[in-house]
C-alpha cells in the first residue's frame, strides 16, 4: 500500500511512519505549511508548525530512508482555520481551531491531494482506533484518547485513514521513538495554537476583529462593568472577569451567555451553565446507527464532558437530551457522539455536529 504520512515533527506521527515502513508500506512523509512566514512561529511554541517542526520531521524521514515532502497549505488555512476562528468569535462562538484544522486541512485537502497523486491512504500520528469492521474508536490510551477532534471526519476521508499508533500507549510511543534513534522521542506534546505564537488569544483577536465596548451584566439585567471586547469571554469563564462587585450570596460569577449582536455578556452562578439539551448542526455521520433516536454517549470537549443522552436526529439537526447536565457548553464547540463500548473493544464514534447558538438549553428542576 502506498502511504502519505502526516509528519507533524512530533513524537507520534514519527512512530506512525516507522511502523508503516516495518509493515513493508510504500510510504512518504510529508510535512504541512500553515503559515504564510513560518519564521513568526518561534520554536518555542509547543505547536505543529513551526520551522523546528519541519525540521524534525526531514530528520524522521531521512533515518527510515523514505522521500520527504514540504506542502504549502497556508492560503487554505487562513481561509479554513484563521478566519473560521475569527468569524466564530465575532459571532459569540468558542471554536476549536485544532479540530477545525483536522477537518479542513490534514482531512480534506491533506486526503484530497494524496489521493489525486495515486496514494491509498493517509496516515497520522493521532491516538484512535478504527476497527476491522471500519468503525472509529477511542484510543488504548484513555489519557490520550483523540477521537473527539476526529469525530469531524465524514465516512469517505475515514475510509482512507489510518492511525498506527492509536492502539499504544503513549509511554511505549517513546520508547519506541527512542529505540529508533528519533529526536523526537521526548520532544514535549503540542498544544498551542500554531497560529498564535506568543499565546495572546486576546490580542491577536483585538487585533484581528477590532475593539468593540459592551456590557457585562447580572442575570437579573444589572449592568456591573463595560469592557473591551465580547471576544475576551467564553462561556463558563471565572477568572478575569475583574467583578468589584459581588454577588449577593457572595459566591464566583461564571460567563453564562454572549450577545454578540450587542456585545453583551451576561454572567451568573455557576448553576446557570448547567445544560440539560443541546441543538446542532453541520452534521457528519460515521455509522449507520446515527439515525432516528437512540441512546449514546456525548462528548463537546476534546478532554472530558462526557454524558449520557437520548440523541434524535431532525433532518439536518440533532437534538441531544441529556441524562445529567453538562456545564460550559458553547456554540461553535463540536458535539461528537459515541455508541457506548458494545463488544468490549471501546467507545465507537457514531458522528458529529456543532453546537447552535440557538440550542435551547432546559432546566430540569
Amino acid at each position: 500500500m502506498r502511504v502519505l504520512v502526516a509528519m507533524s515533527g512530533g513524537v507520534d506521527s514519527s512512530v506512525a511512519a516507522a511502523r508503516l515502513v516495518e509493515a513493508g508500506h510504500d510510504v512518504v512523509g510529508v510535512h504541512l505549511a500553515l503559515s504564510r512566514d513560518a519564521q513568526a512561529t518561534r520554536e518555542t511554541a509547543r505547536g505543529c508548525c513551526s520551522l523546528e517542526d519541519s525540521a524534525d520531521a526531514r530528520r524522521v524521514c531521512d533515518k527510515l530512508g523514505i522521500p520527504f515532502y514540504v506542502w504549502d497549505f497556508s492560503e487554505r488555512f487562513q481561509e479554513e482555520v484563521i478566519d473560521n476562528f475569527v468569524w466564530s468569535y465575532q459571532h459569540g462562538e468558542t471554536p476549536n481551531p485544532c479540530l477545525r484544522c483536522n477537518e479542513k486541512i490534514k482531512f480534506a485537502a491533506l486526503l484530497e491531494r494524496a489521493l489525486a497523486l495515486g496514494f491509498d491512504a493517509v496516515a497520522t500520528g493521532h491516538y484512535a482506533i478504527v476497527d476491522s469492521e471500519g468503525n472509529l474508536r477511542r484510543s488504548t490510551d484513555p489519557n490520550k484518547d483523540q477521537s473527539y477532534v476526529l469525530g469531524v471526519l465524514n465516512r469517505r476521508e475515514l475510509d482512507s485513514c489510518i492511525f498506527p499508533v492509536g492502539d499504544t500507549e503513549k509511554p511505549q510511543i517513546r520508547a519506541e521513538a527512542a529505540r529508533h534513534g528519533f529526536a523526537t522521542a521526548h520532544k514535549p506534546d503540542s498544544y498551542d495554537i500554531c497560529f498564535i505564537p506568543d499565546g495572546n488569544t486576546q490580542a491577536f483577536l483585538g487585533k484581528s476583529i477590532g475593539m468593540r465596548p459592551g456590557l457585562i451584566r447580572d442575570q437579573d439585567g444589572t449592568t456591573l462593568k463595560t469592557h473591551d471586547g465580547a471576544f475576551q469571554y467564553t462561556i463558563g469563564q471565572r477568572r478575569g472577569l475583574d467583578l468589584r462587585e459581588p454577588a449577593a450570596d457572595g459566591k464566583p460569577r461564571y460567563v453564562t451567555a454572549i450577545d454578540a449582536e450587542t456585545g453583551d455578556v451576561t454572567v451568573g452562578p455557576r448553576e446557570a451553565l448547567k445544560v440539560h439539551e443541546i441543538r446542532a448542526d453541520r452534521l457528519k455521520v460515521l455509522h449507520e446507527a446515527m439515525s432516528g433516536t437512540f441512546e449514546a454517549l456525548v462528548q463537546v470537549r476534546a478532554h472530558g464532558g462526557v454524558v449520557g443522552c437520548r440523541a434524535t436526529i431532525e433532518g439536518d439537526e440533532m437534538v441531544l437530551a441529556l441524562h445529567e447536565p453538562l456545564e460550559g457548553v458553547a456554540p461553535g464547540q463540536a458535539a461528537v457522539i459515541y455508541l457506548p463500548d458494545p463488544d468490549g473493544r471501546g467507545d465507537i464514534v457514531l458522528g458529529s455536529g456543532t453546537i447552535l447558538a440557538r440550542r435551547d438549553n432546559k432546566a430540569h428542576g
